[in-house]
């Protein structure tokens, strides 16, 4: 299923019913008092999240969400019935957003959680309601109340444990395609990633989920490329693991200007990615020499600071290793 990470929509609640001018009329009685039922209350418009969801794909087609309005009263103090409430379901992580004042409405982090989002109207009062001890025939019944709506935008956020990170054509699919069942496209040309992918990895009884972020440039976080649409994304992980592909460079330092690039577009998006648990793997280690290996891994040792692990996703290399470091990361093992 094609993945959907922002969607605009319009809701709007249920009116409530006009109350009813109705007065008795029954044989023998040739002045029946009031008898107007009131209106019923319109519906509610809540939001609520479900893990069976994982994208908002439901919701690109149509715009507007109404409720059900309330009916109008009637005679023999008949109350109108109350409209329907409307339930809309989201995945798990979808942030709520009015579109009008840029508000965060809510934040649904948690299976089943929910919000009443508007109030349907009031119903309005029949006649039989304004009878007083002066007033026996009132001839007053008041209308219901009108809707309330809503311009809403929907972004759901990924709530992975692990997110690759990387430039283009770090290895970033090959890898989630070999650590679970995730079967991504694969091609050999920038941003063959244009959604995020979401893997199962599993490890001595225990399980994480991981995901696949689009491959980031040089001023993402500013808007370029993919951009902040994939950055977002990485927010909710706890552990990133960072994939440099240096099957094609001669020198270390290229490595490193790589990586000094995601590194910069992460913490100019957020300083909380900066202090994020980061593992750094070099790709595609099976396109290399054991001696440029070595070299590779001991230059960007000392120059980032940090342990380096060299991968292939193709030939095996190092791969139960990784899926070791990354369960003992989230202390898993």
């Amino acid at each position: 299923m094609k993945f959907i990470d922002e969607v605009e929509i319009d809701i709007e609640s249920g009116n409530g019913g006009d109350g009813a001018v109705s007065f008795r009329r029954e044989k023998y009685v040739s002045m029946g008092g009031p008898d107007g039922g009131n209106g019923g209350d319109g519906g509610n418009v809540y939001i609520k999240a479900s893990d069976g969801l994982n994208t908002l794909i439901h919701y690109r087609g149509k715009k507007i969400f109404k409720a059900e309005d309330g009916q109008n009263g009637a005679s023999k103090q008949c109350n109108g019935k109350n409209g329907e409430d409307l339930t809309l379901e989201v995945p798990v992580g979808t942030i709520i957003i009015d579109r009008e004042t840029e508000q965060v409405i809510a934040d649904l982090t948690e299976d089943q959680s929910s919000i009443k989002l508007v109030n349907g109207g009031r119903g309005g009062a029949g006649n039989l309601m304004f009878k007083t001890s002066v007033n026996q025939a009132p001839k007053t019944a008041n209308p219901g109340d009108e809707s309330e709506s809503l311009k809403l935008k929907l972004e759901l956020k990924l709530l992975a444990d692990i997110a690759l990170v990387g430039l283009p054509n770090a290895g970033k699919s090959t890898l989630i395609s070999v650590l679970s069942e995730a079967k991504p496209k694969i091609a050999d040309y920038p941003f063959t990633t244009l959604e995020p992918n979401l893997g199962v990895v599993e490890y001595q009884g225990s399980s994480l989920v991981i995901a696949d972020v689009p491959g980031l440039i040089e001023n993402a976080s500013t808007g370029k490329g993919l951009g902040i649409k994939f950055l977002k994304h990485i927010e909710r992980t706890k552990v990133m693991i960072h994939l440099i592909d240096c099957s094609m460079l001669l020198d270390p330092y290229e490595a490193i200007e790589s990586y000094a690039i995601i590194k910069a577009e992460l913490l100019k998006f957020s300083e909380n990615l900066q202090n994020k648990t980061e593992i750094v793997c070099i790709t595609k280690t099976d396109a290399m020499t054991e001696q440029e290996i070595q070299k590779f891994v001991s230059v960007m040792e000392e120059e980032i600071d940090r342990k380096v692990l060299p991968i292939s996703s193709v030939s095996g290399t190092n791969v139960e290793q990784i899926k070791r470091i990354m369960f003992m990361a989230l202390g898993e093992v």
